[in-house]
């Protein structure tokens, strides 16, 4: 049982690692109230989508070093959106996420998975996870998701930053290594 587990663990691996292809991705940005989606952007353009919500406490732990990492590859083809799982009347409006004024303020769209068919899409379980969406010859495809880095709780103390490596990585035309981390937070409450 512990070679089966061991093998599973390694092929689902080996299937984000090789790039698990991603259909058009629309969604409602909810400070402009228009439609994001990746096929209008350039297909060299790399898309990192932070999953995030206004309730977590790990979301608010990673407010700067989100807002720093946007800043430091802009202008570099790399686009950062927001996503949240949990956006609709029930949880989270568009009127409250409107509120989250240092991302609106840095131009980062935050986007409504109202159906939740991009978290699924992807298999986020976390907040706040990160996915990395880059063109290919067969179209989009995940090239890394998970942790920003490995201490949300403090900024100094962290040791690996995963999603800064990984950028770096996919400008310097490689593929990111690790392309899998664990992602640590809430969980994202996943619809019926």
């Amino acid at each position: 049982m512990k070679y089966l587990r061991c093998f599973m663990l390694l092929f689902l691996g080996s299937l984000l690692a090789n790039g698990q292809q991603v259909s058009n991705v629309e969604l409602v940005d909810a400070f402009s109230g228009q439609t994001f989606s990746t096929a209008s952007h350039p297909p060299s353009s790399t898309m990192v989508f932070v999953f995030t919500t206004l309730a977590c406490p790990y979301s608010k732990l990673y407010e700067d070093r989100i807002q720093s990492l946007h800043q430091k590859y802009s202008g570099q083809n790399i686009i950062f959106a927001l996503v949240n799982p949990h956006a609709g009347p029930e949880d989270e409006s568009r009127e409250q996420m409107r509120g989250l004024s240092w991302a609106n303020n840095s131009g980062i769209p935050f986007l409504m998975d109202i159906d939740q068919v991009f978290t699924r899409q992807t298999g986020a379980k976390k907040i706040p996870e990160v996915v990395i969406i880059s063109s290919g010859p067969t179209g989009y495809s995940i090239t890394y998701q998970g942790a920003i880095d490995n201490n949300a709780q403090s900024v100094s103390s962290a040791s690996v930053h995963y999603l800064d490596n990984a950028l770096r990585d996919i400008l310097s035309r490689k593929r990111p290594s690790p392309a899998i981390t664990r992602a640590v937070g809430c969980n994202i409450r996943l619809k019926n």
